[in-house]
């Protein structure tokens, strides 16, 4: 007998459609309530490191995945200006192990689509358009009341509901993502012939000039700079803040320049972070992914820990009889060292560049990271 029978899960992201696939999978009663009407609907490009695809294996979801995306196993490094030389071609780690490639780049409504669809096919129900509004708790389980006006009990309620998670609010819990000093303009643009892998420029006009090729004809491309307040500008105007900013950067960049139009719908975005630092859990409801950390996208790692959240959790409720004191801590044993760490890190990583350190150690960090997510969750 599992630990649980019946989990409502708040949230239909990475975090909330891994839990649900794998719990479904394991004969428990899924809801999923998510409150786009279409959770593949937006969105640019993502990139996955191996341990993310690790996960996505254990997922079923790894073979459509890999159709679906743009693998590579090498990270270059270019100069900035007109001539963007290309200063080192680095291997990067296989974090996943030899099975899976170092990286791949995606379109992230893909992703969304393919996870709702395995979460489907396994039996999970998955409720758009909807959200959790309350919920009560007692030792024995959790009245979850939605956004209809629905009131169903369950053993577990897992909020998977994001960097501003409502879960994680209605908890108590007085954590919310700080910014961390620096805005990212990104974009989603067909792919240059000469794109096979991520390029990373450091320096010029932006810290970081890059993009990651996510399919045969695509791939997005990012500018990261200092925070600005960019709320108030219109597309057109953002379209032309971004080519401004790309000029700085030769090589692919002016190609990418070229596709900077409506269609490449560039969007601007501060870097964030946030821990929940102690339990991520209080009696049987439990937050997990960006309700639970988030980090800016320096190393890549938010998607693959959100994923490795739910693989854990699920885990132990499938393995264990009881949503007990023992399976709570070994959760947060497993999970919140290793969450902490890699929020730690991307958050370096920033500030380095911020405070424009020559002497600062990126590549050995970065390894350090890659060493610790290479083992498996």
């Amino acid at each position: 007998m599992t630990a649980v029978s019946r989990v409502a899960i708040a949230g239909g992201g990475v975090a909330g459609m891994a839990a649900a696939i794998l719990l479904a999978e394991g004969g428990v009663h899924v809801d999923v309530f998510e409150q786009k009407p279409d959770p593949g609907a937006l969105g640019s490009g993502i990139t996955l490191q191996g341990n993310a695809l690790r996960v996505f294996g254990r997922l079923g979801i790894w073979p459509a995945v890999q159709e679906e995306s743009y693998s590579f196993d090498v990270l270059g490094i270019r100069a900035p200006g007109p001539e963007a030389p290309v200063l080192a071609q680095i291997p990067d780690q296989r974090t996943g192990g030899d099975e899976y490639p170092a990286t791949a780049g995606m379109y992230r409504p893909d992703l969304a689509r393919i996870l709702t669809e395995r979460a489907r096919e396994v039996g999970a129900n998955i409720h758009l358009a909807a959200t959790v509004t309350s919920f009560a708790q007692d030792d024995a389980g959790v009245d979850v009341t939605r956004s209809d006006g629905r009131t169903d009990r369950y053993d577990l309620l897992i909020g998977a509901d994001g960097l501003h998670s409502g879960i994680r609010s209605m908890l108590g819990i007085d954590v919310a993502p700080h910014r961390t000093g620096m805005g990212i303009w990104r974009a989603f643009v067909p792919r240059p012939e000469s794109v096979t892998h991520t390029d990373l420029y450091y320096g010029g006009p932006a810290f970081i000039a890059g993009y990651c090729p996510t399919g045969e004809d695509s791939m997005y491309a990012y500018l990261v700079e200092a925070a600005q307040d960019h709320g108030d500008l219109g597309e057109t105007e953002r379209i032309d803040l971004m080519r401004e900013l790309s000029q700085g950067y030769g090589g692919p960049w002016d190609e990418i320049r070229t596709s900077l139009t409506a269609s490449a719908r560039v969007n601007y975005t501060w870097f964030t972070a946030h821990l929940v630092p102690d339990a991520w859990n209080r009696g049987r409801v439990v937050i997990i992914g960006d309700a639970a950390h988030s980090c800016p996208p320096t190393i890549a790692q938010g998607a693959a820990q959100a994923a490795e959240d739910a693989l854990v959790l699920a885990e132990l409720l499938l393995a264990r009889h009881a949503v007990d004191a023992a399976l709570w801590e070994e959760f947060h044993a497993r999970r919140l060292p290793r969450a902490k760490a890699v929020v730690e890190a991307s958050v370096q990583v920033g500030q380095w560049m911020l405070d424009h350190d020559r002497d600062a150690d990126v590549p050995g960090l970065m390894y350090r990271v890659g060493s610790l997510v290479s083992e498996p969750a």
